[in-house]
Order: structure tokens, then C-alpha cells, then sequence
């Protein structure tokens, strides 16, 4: 067995996640998505489903915020950053038909309460993502406090749009949680800035 069979089994995993969660992703279910044989998960992971999904868990961290991070750095400021950051997941709801949503939210959802190493590994993901917005918003001069604040309210805002963008088969809540997310960032980096709101910009669009 090699290493691309255990990197094809995190893969699957991790579509598997995003579709069904934890409790309705079954073993049979990953291999047979992953093209291999039984024996291979616990050959690669001794601990079963659960050492499989915490690791699948740190993976797809990994991966969400290197996805992130390039956005933001493809913007040219933070403000901006944070509305794509929130477009692009908008997008990506629509091309899957509202099925890819965050994998790492999904299963703390689910395990917080009755798998201590699933809900240890959700939490050091989403302190990773929390960490490396906070370092963002402060290079972009805001007080590492407030900066803090601004990203856990971010990704709040984020992973609840996703449940309710999901629900209502609409990318309306994450376009709304994007603008008001935007909104605070630009409202910390200048005070005296007015508010936005997504209804008072779509009146600036449209004015002649």
C-alpha cells in the first residue's frame, strides 16, 4: 500500500465529510470512493474512523486556510480580501448545488459533545484560522485585540452563512455576512469611515 492510497483515502474522507458529515460517512463508503481496499484503513490508521477523521480534519484545515490566504493575498487590501473570501465560497455553493460547505464545521457540530479527539482536532483547526486572520488584520494596522475580535466574528459569520446558505438553497446569507464582515474591517482600520450595508451599496451600483 502506498502513500497515494493513504492520500486518496484523506480525500475522500473529506468530500465524503462535507456531503454527509461524520455519523453518516461510513468506511465502506471511503473506500469504495477511494478505490481501495479495506484493510488500508487501518493499515494507514491504526485508530480507525476516528484517528482517520481527525487527521482528515487537520488536512482539510490546512487546506481551507491556505485557500483563504491566497485570496487575501490576490486582493488588493483586506477589506477586500474578506468580501472575496465570502464571494468565493458564495461560488463554490452554487457550482456544487449547495453540497461542498466546510467539512471541519460539519463534523464539530456532531462530535463536539461525544468525541474529545474530534472536537480537540475542530478546535485546533478553527484557532489555526482564527490566528492567521488576526496576523492579517493586525499587519494591516489594526490593535492584535480588536483584530482577534474581527476574525472570530468572521469566520462566525462564515460558517453560520454556510448553514443557512445550505438550508435555504440561496447564497443570500453569505453575501449579507460578507458585507457586514467587510464592513467591520473597514470600520476598525478608519472610525470615521460611515457604515455599509449590503442595501445602502446595491443603491451606490445602481445610482446613475
Amino acid at each position: 500500500m502506498t502513500v497515494a492510497t493513504r492520500d486518496r483515502i484523506l480525500d475522500s474522507t473529506a468530500e465524503l465529510l462535507r456531503r454527509y458529515g461524520y455519523t453518516g460517512t461510513g468506511l465502506k463508503q471511503i473506500v469504495a470512493e477511494a478505490n481501495a481496499p479495506f484493510g488500508s484503513i487501518y493499515h494507514f490508521f491504526p485508530g480507525g474512523k476516528e484517528q482517520l477523521g481527525v487527521e482528515t480534519i487537520h488536512r482539510s484545515g490546512r487546506m481551507y486556510q491556505e485557500l483563504v490566504e491566497e485570496v487575501f493575498d490576490a486582493a488588493p487590501d483586506v477589506v477586500t480580501g474578506v468580501s472575496d473570501c465570502f464571494a468565493g465560497a458564495a461560488a463554490t455553493l452554487e457550482v456544487t448545488d449547495y453540497a461542498d460547505a466546510c467539512p471541519i464545521a460539519t463534523v464539530a457540530l456532531e462530535v463536539a459533545s461525544v468525541s474529545e479527539p474530534l472536537r480537540q482536532a475542530t478546535a485546533e483547526v478553527f484557532e489555526s484560522w482564527i490566528q492567521s486572520s488576526a496576523s492579517r488584520f493586525g499587519r494591516a494596522g489594526i490593535a492584535p485585540a480588536q483584530a482577534r475580535e474581527l476574525a472570530i466574528a468572521m469566520l462566525n459569520g462564515l460558517e453560520g452563512a454556510f448553514v443557512f446558505s445550505r438550508a435555504l438553497r440561496s447564497t443570500e446569507p453569505l453575501h449579507v455576512a460578507g458585507a457586514q464582515a467587510a464592513a467591520a474591517v473597514r470600520a476598525a482600520l478608519d472610525p470615521q469611515a460611515p457604515a455599509a450595508t449590503p442595501r445602502s451599496r446595491r443603491r451606490a451600483r445602481s445610482a446613475p
